[in-house]
């Protein structure tokens, strides 16, 4: 597999600080079908969906402090992302609105942080 071209300021990478590494990682694969390399008990990588690198990984913290960025991933399928969350243990926090743009929702993963996820219809 080749690695990805890189983008002169785009982001890269993204670190989701968590408090039980093994519930996130169950979260977010039950959530969002993502798979992870494992680098010991202190770190897990997301992998990219076309198994070609990473976009981001999981280190575990104490404590999470909620707000800062917000990270929202992209969904063909709204509803059926709601309800993959909701299955998946996750909180939606604002349920599904209408934008410019398309429609998106809130959650708060296990560790209590809140992401959105976002779909052109």
């Amino acid at each position: 597999m080749t690695e990805p071209e890189l983008t002169h300021h785009e982001i890269n990478y993204v670190e989701i600080p968590v408090t039980d590494m093994a519930a996130s990682r169950k979260f977010y694969a039950d959530a969002f079908g993502w798979s992870f390399n494992d680098y010991g008990p202190d770190y897990a990588g997301i992998r990219r969906a076309d198994g070609n690198g990473e976009v981001g990984g999981l280190r575990p913290v104490d404590s999470v402090t909620p707000g800062g960025v917000l990270v929202i991933l992209y969904s063909a399928d709204l509803e059926a992302s709601v309800d993959k969350v909701e299955a998946a243990g996750g909180k939606i926090t604002i349920h599904p609105f209408s934008f410019p743009g398309g429609r998106r929702f809130h959650f708060e993963d296990p560790s209590g942080h809140e992401l959105a996820v976002w779909s052109e219809k």
